[in-house]
């Protein structure tokens, strides 16, 4: 089995957030970045079922600069066995759009079998690649997945439904799938993955890109939060507490 994983560089998510001198992106002066955490279980989930067949092979791809090779060189240490780098040295500007554009032209040439995406990037959270990356390939998708089983050509999927139900999925293979938590643990890179990653190509190209159809005018912090106030304590706070959410905080 040919596996593809699109994974995303994205700031630590304990990153104190600051908002470049732009004002359009953020200051990434002693920012640290990671692969975005919901993309390691689509990692985690090829490695299993490349296992489970005892064969196959699992090609990481990733649109963005030049340091991206690091979060490449991570998949690898936990047992991928190539990553592609489609070079984008501007990718903060970039939207859904063409981010699956350009993974759509890099991964139409590398015969997958089944393609697999993080349920959305932790920095900007729109959670739109994984579905318009498959309408441009032409494969069925399906989000959000928290158990896979794959056999004779087809996959077997749950994800969450309406109301606390569970939704079960069988999908023909080639497709595009979506991870969430609960799907696995990833795990973590030893030694001996890192020694045998450095030996491990990663390809780099230059992206090719559209323009995009979405901008950003203007990024700001949200407001400090207020400090709380204290009431009272106990029963005779009740009263006051009631009055408060109902005339200045308007939430009853």
């Amino acid at each position: 089995m040919n596996i593809v994983v699109c994974i995303k560089r994205v700031p630590a998510t304990d990153t104190r957030i600051k908002v470049g001198a732009d004002g359009t992106s953020i200051d990434e002066t002693q920012v640290e970045s990671i692969i975005s955490p919901y993309d390691e279980f689509a990692v985690e989930a090829a490695l299993q079922l490349k296992e489970a067949a005892g064969a196959g092979e699992v090609t990481v791809v990733s649109l963005g600069p030049a340091e991206t090779t690091k979060e490449l060189r991570t998949c690898l240490a936990m047992g991928a066995d190539k990553a592609v780098l489609l070079k984008d040295g501007d990718a903060a500007k970039r939207d859904a759009q063409t981010t699956a554009a350009a993974l759509a032209a890099c991964i139409s040439g590398l015969n997958a079998d089944l393609v697999l995406c993080g349920k959305q990037a932790v920095d900007r959270d729109q959670g739109q690649v994984g579905t318009l990356l498959a309408a441009k390939l032409g494969l069925p998708c399906v989000t959000e997945i928290k158990k896979l089983e794959v056999a004779d050509g087809k996959a077997t999927v749950e994800r969450a439904g309406d109301g606390g139900t569970t939704e079960t999925w069988n999908v023909t293979l080639p497709a595009v799938l979506t991870t969430t938590k609960g799907l696995n643990e990833p795990r973590y890179a030893g030694l001996k993955g890192i020694m045998a990653a450095k030996k491990k190509p990663i390809e780099e190209v230059d992206a090719a890109l559209d323009d995009a159809h979405i901008t950003v005018k203007s990024l700001e912090l949200p407001p400090p939060r207020r400090e709380g106030r204290i009431i009272g304590e106990g029963p005779d706070a009740v009263d006051e507490l009631m009055r408060l959410l109902r005339e200045e905080a308007k939430v009853l």
